[in-house]
């Protein structure tokens, strides 16, 4: 019997039909804000509002800059135009010494080329009067 009480306690809930309703208004409410923001005219509303909001902060982003700027000097930091230059440079030298290598690897294999025949002549003997070139001439 006492199991029978505690059950019936813990199954009612006098705020479960508050929670319907919040969740049946939420629901409702969500539906018809999506509805809202995917129509033509919301979309409009919200453009011409960032358009003005765009162009009264552009005096304000533009004095901030200059005194961004002004500050960076003092303080002796370089500025993100300086950066940008320094990174741009830095790529054209990095572009140059990868250029350098692989050029010098082709001079290598040309040159380990060059030494393989020279080695492979010398194996061979040459034709009477002929000498060859890493061999010491006689008089």
């Amino acid at each position: 019997m006492a199991e029978a009480t505690t059950e019936e306690k813990k199954s009612y809930d006098p705020f479960e039909p508050f929670r319907g309703m919040r969740d049946a208004y939420l629901e409702g409410f969500s539906k018809a804000m999506v509805d809202v923001v995917n129509s033509e005219g919301y979309s409009q509303a919200t453009g011409a509002m960032l358009d003005c909001y765009l162009t009264a902060s552009a005096p304000f982003r533009e004095a901030l800059e200059k005194t961004m700027l002004q500050a960076m000097q003092q303080l002796s930091l370089p500025s993100r135009q300086e950066l940008a230059s320094l990174a741009e440079r830095f790529t054209n030298v990095e572009m140059r010494l990868d250029d350098l290598d692989a050029k010098l690897d082709n001079l290598a294999k040309e040159l380990s080329a060059m030494r393989q025949t020279a080695k492979e002549g010398d194996g061979i003997q040459s034709p009477a009067g002929r000498h060859s070139p890493s061999a010491p001439r006689r008089p």
